[in-house]
């Protein structure tokens, strides 16, 4: 048998084969989401430098570079984006998503991870974080399992849309974990239950 054949065999069955897109789950996060440095200093500082002096002993600081994030909320907070240097992140209530105490996607939830879709491929990325979150009613353990199970809804939504085998997809449901509003009142429970997406900013 001559090579040709064989080689285009194997083409054909690698075409076939086409890998589905990965998902991971994050088991073990270092940091909260979100807090990760994403950027270090661009230069070196030198100590010596006659205008850093400082007084007998003192020592400068490490040099940080700090994110600069603009927030864009709607109007009725059901959607927040979250834009820094490095990465994108969106914010959907779990209302305009799920039914109360449901992983089921609602009518809503198409048109609003679609939008988040077409962002991804504007920025080109092959990494991205879907995250579940929930008020601190109930159990943990029941917030743990729902907050996963929102996640992966979502996930499995955005898979579908963008039909990206690249993408890597990290899933994790957190529970009650890092709150970002007062879960004493009913206004900043609302804003606790939700789902982040969020991937690296690659074009301006």
């Amino acid at each position: 048998m001559s090579p040709r054949p064989t080689l285009a065999l194997l083409t054909l069955a690698f075409v076939l084969a086409a890998p589905s897109p990965v998902v991971r789950a994050d088991t073990s996060p270092s940091v909260p989401p979100g807090t990760e440095p994403t950027a270090t200093a661009p230069v070196q500082v030198d100590p010596n430098d006659p205008d850093l002096k400082l007084p007998e002993g003192g020592t400068l600081a490490e040099p940080k570079v700090l994110d600069i994030k603009q927030v864009v909320e709607d109007e009725s907070g059901d959607e927040r984006r979250e834009d820094t240097n490095a990465d994108v992140t969106f914010a959907l209530q779990a209302e305009v998503l799920f039914a109360k105490d449901s992983a089921r996607l609602g009518a809503q939830a198409k048109s609003r991870i679609a939008t988040i879709a077409e962002e991804i491929r504007k920025q080109h990325t092959t990494v991205v974080r879907v995250f579940g979150f929930t008020d601190d009613l109930g159990s943990a353990a029941h917030g743990d399992v729902l907050s996963k199970q929102r996640a992966d809804a979502v996930q499995a939504q955005l898979a579908g849309q963008l039909n990206e085998p690249d993408i890597t997809f990290e899933v994790r449901g957190y529970g009650e974990q890092y709150p970002i509003a007062d879960n004493s009142t009913e206004a900043g429970r609302r804003k606790n239950r939700r789902v982040e997406v969020t991937f690296p900013r690659t074009a301006s």
